[in-house]
């Protein structure tokens, strides 16, 4: 019997996964190629061979998506897997659609076969879309595991942008580790935060094997979530965060939903900045999607690193999360806030004075007037965003970043550093007091 030829679509983290969980060894499947997309400059690349098997000696080519077309065509493909994260429906289904008009079939892989069992308890922290909260409310939850007594691991969703080979497992516990990765922005803003409360941090591309390493220093991992994928690992707590300033965004993307329905708790997250009819609405959403969930509302509330009177009066430049920004859709950041909260005369446009690939990602997401994104993939595009930065004329720049940016970057204005914390709104059991009974109640851990 031949073999059933498959063409994964992806953005190097889903896309890799699903590989290595369902393909790698199978003698009834060969995939002929990754796609990518979203992120730039992921392409070009191939999957190695390390990684991919023995059944791959020349690893597997990651093609640009553009070309799915012709790579259907070229190599006879009779199955397209979608495999990323945080799209509308209608973005999958022309996927669907162009596949199945280049005739092959279209599917998409779940989490019966994605999912790897743990040996240790696993908490997830997902969200229905980019820029929802996560990573604030993951730091609020570790901080209460670990005040519980439990020796915790992070376990983060897959970045990897560099050589695959060389990043199959991953481990941070330090800023040099950072620099030994060869880290990117993207990834500094999603490891650095664990780093300096003291969390190490796994990440990669095979994620057996991470969970093999994680599992052996931890009483319980976290998976920490990205975009609004669902995890990688079977969850004994599963936390969901929902996003009131985009009310109805949790029945719209994909596979955001996925995380809506099999969520243990579901979050109504930034509660005290969002119209209360709003709330009512993701609230209603939630109840009818997973009406099992225990739905929790939580704050999210910005604080400034120093004086943050040093904001009043001031123009601004605004620096937020890339992602949050791009593929997340989102038109203003933890900067943004900040400058309107500490009374900032004017939010300076960065956008006339972008450079280079900067330029080019205002072009491709015109959605981002007032804001920079901290895009910094590639040495020349953090070359371009400090050059962007150094032409717009501003008093201060708010740094919005889940990272320190200026460790990286030479930034030659005042700046400050803006944060989101995740707070209880009271009135009843908070998230971690939920989480922490749940995990009990299930696991018995620290019972």
């Amino acid at each position: 019997m031949s073999k059933r030829r498959v063409l994964i679509l992806g953005a190097a983290g889903r896309d890799f996964h699903n590989f290595n969980t369902v393909y790698r060894g199978d003698d009834t499947h060969e995939v002929v190629a990754f796609t990518a997309t979203q992120i730039p400059k992921i392409d070009g690349r191939r999957y190695p061979t390390q990684l991919a098997g023995r059944a791959y000696p020349e690893g597997i080519p990651i093609e640009k998506e553009e070309d799915l077309e012709r790579l259907v065509a070229e190599h006879d493909i009779d199955e397209v897997v979608f495999a990323y994260s945080d799209v509308p429906y209608s973005h999958v289904m022309h996927l669907a659609s162009r596949a199945l008009t280049a005739g092959a079939d279209f599917r998409i892989l779940g989490a019966r076969d994605t999912m790897i069992e743990s040996p240790v308890p696993i908490v997830a922290v997902t969200a229905v879309r980019t820029g929802c909260g996560k990573s604030p409310t993951t730091r609020y939850l570790i901080r209460a595991l670990k005040e519980s007594g439990r020796k915790v691991v992070v376990v983060r969703h897959p970045m990897p942008y560099g050589d695959l080979a060389r990043q199959a497992v991953q481990r941070f516990e330090t800023y040099d580790d950072l620099d030994k990765h060869e880290c990117t922005f993207e990834e500094r803003e999603e490891y650095e935060s664990h780093i300096d409360e003291g969390t190490v941090v796994y990440a990669g591309v095979d994620y057996g094997a991470i969970l093999d390493e994680a599992s052996k220093e931890a009483d319980v991992v976290f998976w920490d979530g990205g975009n609004n994928d669902w995890p990688f690992y079977k969850p004994d707590v599963w936390v969901t965060i929902t996003d009131p300033l985009r009310p109805g965004h949790e029945l719209g993307y994909f596979p955001g939903e996925v995380n809506l329905r099999g969520a243990h708790i579901v979050v109504i997250n930034k509660v005290n900045t969002a119209p209360a009819e709003d709330v009512e609405l993701v609230a209603g959403n939630i109840a009818k999607a997973n009406p099992d969930a225990t739905i929790l509302r939580t704050n999210s509330v910005v604080t400034v690193d120093g004086d943050a009177s040093q904001i009043k009066g001031k123009r601004v430049l605004c620096i937020e999360d890339g992602p949050t920004l791009t593929h997340g859709g989102m038109t203003f950041g933890a900067g943004n806030v900040a400058a309107e909260k500490y009374g900032a005369v004017e939010i300076v446009e960065p956008r006339p004075h972008a450079v280079g690939s900067i330029a080019e990602t205002y072009e491709k997401y015109p959605h981002m007037v007032k804001l920079l994104p901290a895009m910094g993939y590639f040495p020349e595009q953090i070359a371009d965003l400090e050059a962007t930065i150094k032409a717009t004329d501003c008093d201060v720049v708010l740094i919005g970043t889940p990272f320190d940016l200026g460790r990286k970057l030479n930034i030659d204005k005042p700046a400050l550093r803006v944060r989101y914390a995740t707070e209880d709104t009271g009135g009843g059991p908070t998230l971690a007091e939920t989480v922490l009974a749940q995990l009990d109640q299930k696991v018995g851990v620290g019972a």
